[in-house]
């Protein structure tokens, strides 16, 4: 199984790719995601800003039986160039349960999805929307530790997550996301996507600072399959909505949105290309992508109806089972504002059976 993360940590049941468990079987597995990201503008909205690095996993798996699963190892974030070894290292402690159509992970989560599916633009920490969570979290936020249930029925399959970034002290608040991404099959390519995340900052031990919230949902129509020549095509149509507390207290400072997502995309043969637009009213989105936002980069508020577009085109080579390389290149315009990006992204895993 090729993944990003540890897929010896959980199976993806979203990702429609299924790892059983061994009974009484211990494995040393390593996983390595390897990142490089140039955003090539800066606008009102975003600066430009330029990422490289890998993120290495390595544990030991433990198969105790054929539903239970513990993962025990540890997590590096390297920066390229940075002066220290490690920008973050984490221990990986992971409790699988699974089922016939569900799997739960508690304690250290799967890895992004990079590259499952395909797609720079689809590369946030759990497939989310880029409003709803900005892809470079994929490299800025590999880790990220709490509770996660996956459910693949014969109609709905979604994941859900909690993920704990930060406990309450006297010096600030303490921090969590939580989200869902999932969609129902209604009949033959079509489907109904729905989505919902929210970053929290509060805590009742220490009032370090103001309780904020920021909560987003989007749903709509995906009709994907087989298209002429092409080996998948679909076309999303998505309606967000989204709710901005910055201060509890202070509840004159919130602000409502609504925005229109739309994105048309073709893959055949490990290439894969696509065309997306927004059109935003007053849409803020802590952890979106600020390209999407209707905040500058000084804070102020952007009134009127904001405009985003992008185009792109990816190819991916899968040189091994579990080595995966994907390059892509965008143009973004953002109001009046153009740039391009451009990325390399690999992933590769490999494991030895101990016993």
């Amino acid at each position: 199984m090729v993944a990003s993360g540890p897929a010896w940590a959980q199976e993806r049941v979203t990702g429609g790719t299924r790892q059983q468990p061994d009974p009484e079987r211990l494995t040393l597995r390593s996983d390595v995601l390897f990142y490089g990201d140039s955003t090539e503008f800066r606008n009102p909205f975003r600066e430009g800003e330029t990422i490289l690095g890998a993120a290495p996993r390595v544990a030991f798996v433990a198969d105790i039986t054929d539903r239970v699963r513990l993962s025990l190892g540890a997590f590096g974030n390297i920066r390229f160039g940075g002066d220290d070894a490690f920008e973050l290292a984490r221990p990986i402690v992971a409790l699988e349960v699974h089922g016939r159509r569900s799997s739960v992970v508690f304690g250290t989560l799967p890895g992004p999805h990079v590259g499952d599916p395909p797609g720079p633009d689809r590369t946030s920490p759990h497939g989310l929307l880029p409003p709803l969570q900005r892809e470079t979290l994929a490299f800025d936020r590999p880790y990220e530790a709490g509770l996660q249930w996956n459910f693949s029925g014969s109609r709905l399959r979604h994941e859900m997550w909690l993920n704990w970034q930060r406990v309450n002290t006297p010096e600030h608040r303490e921090r969590l996301d939580a989200g869902v991404a999932g969609d129902v099959g209604v009949t033959g390519p079509f489907a109904i996507p729905f989505q919902f995340h929210v970053a929290h900052e509060g805590g009742q031990l220490f009032a370090s600072g103001p309780v904020n919230d920021s909560v987003a949902l989007a749903t709509g129509v995906v009709v994907r399959g087989r298209a002429g020549p092409f080996d998948v095509a679909s076309i999303e149509i998505y309606g967000l909505l989204s709710r901005f507390v910055p201060d509890r207290s202070t509840p004159l400072r919130s602000r409502d949105g609504g925005a229109f997502f739309g994105r048309v995309s073709a893959e055949d043969r490990g290439w894969r290309g696509h065309i997306l637009f927004w059109r935003g009213d007053d849409f803020i989105k802590v952890e979106g992508d600020p390209n999407y936002q209707s905040v500058r980069r000084d804070g102020s508020l952007y009134r009127g109806v904001r405009d985003y577009a992008e185009t792109g085109l990816t190819r991916t080579f899968r040189l091994a089972p579990e080595v995966r390389i994907e390059a892509s290149a965008r143009i973004h315009r953002v109001e009046k504002d153009y740039g391009y990006t451009y990325r390399v992204v690999a992933v590769a895993g490999v494991g030895w059976r101990l016993r």
